[in-house]
């Protein structure tokens, strides 16, 4: 079955850069968008950056200019580029892919923590 495995989290100091990865495995039908989400205690779970089912990129504001996600098709991985990063980054991250069946997928997720 499907699985999301995440990679990359961990603790760095503001002005700091992090790199997250999720692999997906498994048989996953045509996909329709995919993401990187983020919830930190007291919070709502919010997108952060992702890809649109037509292919383009969308950040949230608070990410823009420093947050860059990527996709590498032939190893079925998707990347979050962190620069930057400050303490209100700090959260849980979770990968998920938007099935064109309407199936939804999501990582285990991974901690980032930024200190001040």
């Amino acid at each position: 079955q499907v699985q999301l495995v995440e990679s990359g989290g961990g603790l760095v100091q503001a002005g700091g850069s992090l790199r997250l990865s999720c692999v997906a495995s498994g048989s996953i039908f045509r996909i329709n968008d995919m993401g990187w989400y983020r919830q930190a205690p007291g919070k709502q779970r919010e997108l952060v950056a992702g890809f649109t089912s037509a292919g383009s990129t969308n950040y949230a504001d608070s990410v823009k200019g420093r947050f860059t996600v990527s996709r590498d098709n032939a190893k079925n991985t998707m990347y979050l580029q962190m620069n930057s990063l400050n303490p209100g980054d700090t959260a849980v991250y979770y990968c998920n892919i938007g099935a064109k069946d309407g199936r939804d997928y999501w990582g285990q997720g991974t901690q980032v923590t930024v200190s001040s």
